[in-house]
């Protein structure tokens, strides 16, 4: 299978070359071949604080996109924030078009900017969100300016991304989108299909707690998945000033996964196992705002309405080869359907002296509901409805306290209500920011920031189910309440002249009500509060151009992150960290965009680690075993295309997973009595899957 892959990969790379061995020198994209590069190609110039990278500064890397250029503003990086954010108002993405949060909760930075032109952006910013107007943004955040022109007519953008592994081959995976003119508006509309094809195989050994060899499994995993979507959205500007944008999306999450296994043990018939998961989801977004003059301020009105319906199948069967035992077979199916209305208006205005103030009101209806069936017995809170009404009143204030010095602080407070069944539950939670930004001189920012947040509940967590291959039951907890946190950030960014960018975050938190599996009666255990926790950690995000030392064309982007947390475990007593919480991650990548051609080429390295999900009688435990690696190769005018070839996991990544299981196995009869973490160490699974070189090719156009 690999060596077939790498033909094809090879064909593919052969056919490149032939291409661009013909390719006519009057094609689309030989008039902006990229210049040769400058020690100052990459620097900012500064305006009024901020730092301008005009679009034409990154015509180097020939953008497609909007999202290929802010890839390439050194040491910025796009953080999407948080995916479960409250609503609106805590919305905390660090990227603004045109002044302006992105609307909507599916559309990210990376979507969005991947919809717009690279003709049509004219420069990008970056200002620190403390000076801004907008409630809640502090540290780097970019904004991308654009040009909105009657004359520009239809642009669109189109990405194909096949894929070929020894898992599958994937064909299916890329996006395109055509933008342009419309009633004195912009319009967008774009597709994309989300697709992957992965999977591995190996063994996996089975010990007692003293490490007897029980049993092995050999195993065979495939997973594969269609994410189709398409988005609609359109944005005017009156006369006068008003803001108008709407914006559709709809959606389907396909998901198959299957894992084939041979267990076997001497002097036992072999045994065969088969687990099978499966998830036909539809989603559906819709999302408006309208902006306006009033009094002596500005308006803003928003409504936000999310949808969505996940049936899900779980299958495991074990099949006994001795002719005598029956077949054991266990399913989970379940249909969920959840929803999210919001309603918000903001309303902001500046003095004569240059303060900014702002009020926004917001309300929220969030809802889950859940029918789930368990093949070979009834499970408790599985059938069930969980809801929650929420308002949100903040006000802001900002103003200089200086040239170089800015405050920004935000105050207010949210009252929700929980309700699962006959159970119903209200809070009244204070929240609110202080914030500061310092500019001493051009080339520094730092930043300073203390808030008082509250976290979204997964609502998951309220229901039960469970995980059938391994015979699992989380029994879900009516009583949970919103986690709330104290977190103190501090950001340093350093403009390292024609050597690039360099910024420094760091961290911490006090958690109360922490969400993190407790006990639900002396055997169940769910996801439950834990009363408080800490979390402290530091973020690197740096660009180092090689320009000034003569390698022109040249950058290393590096992102690195470790963080340690720490709680007292509800069962042992003692400090440990907290379930499933990062521990360290990195990202460094090279890029060389040979000068006076129309070649680039780079390598790339990363890996992560993280805490195992700690249960009341088990731990388990991923573990990558190795970095991914990846080198590649691009040519950006072939026919008018750019063309991206990319040969993955070079130093063979596998992956390793270990689950420690407490409790009393009887080895004569299999049958295992589960305890908690306190006790004695029943068994241990320890499986390694390796997954091969992954081929990759990536073919990008516009018009």
């Amino acid at each position: 299978m690999i060596k077939a892959n790498w033909l094809r990969v090879s064909a593919a790379i052969s056919a490149l070359t032939a291409s661009i061995a013909i390719s006519s020198p009057t094609s689309a994209q030989t008039e902006t071949t990229a210049p040769t590069a400058t020690s100052n190609n990459l620097q900012p110039r500064i305006e009024n604080g901020r730092q301008v990278y005009d679009a034409s500064q990154f015509s180097r890397f020939n953008p497609r996109t909007a999202l290929d250029i802010v890839s390439q503003v050194p040491g910025f990086i796009i953080d999407t924030g948080d995916d479960e954010a409250r609503g609106l108002g805590q919305a905390d993405e660090n990227v603004l078009i045109n002044g302006a949060r992105i609307a909507g909760k599916n559309n990210d930075a990376f979507t969005v900017l991947g919809r717009i032109s690279a003709a049509n952006v004219m420069r990008v910013e970056i200002v620190d969100g403390a000076t801004l107007s907008i409630s809640g943004l502090s540290g780097q955040v970019l904004n991308l300016v654009t040009n909105s022109d009657e004359t520009t007519g239809i642009t669109g953008n189109f990405k194909w991304r096949p894929q070929w592994r020894r898992a599958g081959d994937n064909w299916f995976a890329g996006e395109a989108s055509i933008s342009g003119r419309l009633f004195n508006g912009d319009f967008t509309i774009a597709v994309e299909n989300d697709a992957f094809r992965n999977g591995a195989q190996g063994p996996e050994r089975i010990t007692n707690g003293s490490g007897g060899l029980l049993f092995l499994r050999d195993e065979v995993a495939r997973t594969r998945g269609d994410r189709p979507s398409i988005n609609v959205s359109y944005n005017r500007t009156s006369t006068a000033g008003s803001v108008f944008n709407i914006s559709g999306e709809y959606g389907l999450n396909h998901f198959r996964q299957r894992v084939d296994t041979l267990r076997t043990q001497p002097d036992t018939p072999d045994i065969i196992e088969l687990f099978t998961g499966r998830e036909r989801e539809w989603n559906a977004e819709f999302s408006a705002d309208y902006e306006f003059n009033l009094g002596g301020g500005r308006l803003k009105l928003i409504g936000l309405q999310r949808l969505e319906h996940s049936p899900t199948e779980d299958f495991f069967s074990r099949t006994f080869t001795d002719g005598i035992t029956p077949t054991l077979i266990s399913a989970f199916d379940r249909t969920v359907d959840e929803g999210e209305s919001v309603l918000r208006a903001e309303y902001g205005w500046k003095t004569s002296s240059g303060t900014d103030w702002g009020f926004s009101l917001e309300g929220a209806y969030n809802f889950l509901e859940s029918e789930a069936q368990l093949s070979n017995g009834d499970l408790d809170n599985s059938n069930t409805k969980v809801e929650e009404k929420r308002a949100e009143l903040i006000t802001t204030y900002g103003r200089p306290l200086s040239d170089n010095l800015t405050l920004q602080a935000t105050l207010g407070g949210e009252y929700s209500e929980i309700s699962q069944g006959d159970l119903s539950r209200s809070f009244v939670r204070p929240k609110g920011s202080v914030a500061l930004a310092w500019r001493p001189v051009d080339d520094f920012d730092l930043s300073v920031k203390l808030s008082r947040e509250v976290d979204q509940l997964d609502f998951f967590d309220f229901i039960a189910s469970v995980e059938v291959s391994n015979d699992v039951i989380d029994a879900g907890n009516p009583d949970l309440v919103p986690p709330q946190k104290w977190r103190a950030e501090m950001e340093a960014t350093k403009k390292l002249g024609a050597f690039g960018s360099a910024t420094v975050t760091l961290f911490g938190e006090k958690i109360s009500d922490i969400v993190d599996t407790v006990p639900r009666g002396p055997a169940a255990e769910a996801r439950g509060n834990i009363d408080s926790a800490d979390r402290f950690g530091i973020e690197l995000v740096s660009t180092l151009l090689f320009d000034p030392i003569g390698w022109q064309g040249a950058k290393l982007d590096i992102e690195v992150e470790a963080a340690k947390s720490s709680v007292r475990d509800p069962i042992t007593f003692r400090n440990r960290r907290i379930g499933q919480d990062d521990i360290y991650s990195y990202e460094i990548t090279l890029r060389h965009d040979i000068p006076n051609s129309d070649w680039a080429w780079g390598a790339g390295i990363e890996d992560f680690d993280d805490v195992g999900n700690i249960r009341l009688d088990q731990i388990a435990d991923f573990d990558t075993r190795a970095p991914y690696s990846w080198v590649f190769i691009e040519h950006k005018d072939v026919f008018g295309l750019t063309v991206n070839a990319n040969l993955g996991n070079l130093f063979d990544r596998g992956e390793r997973f270990v689950r420690t299981a407490y409790g009393l196995l009887d080895e004569d009869t299999g049958e295992f009595t589960r305890l908690r973490r306190d006790g004695p160490i029943g068994f241990i699974e320890n499986r390694n899957r390796k997954f091969g070189l992954i081929y990759r090719l990536t073919i990008s156009g516009s018009f």
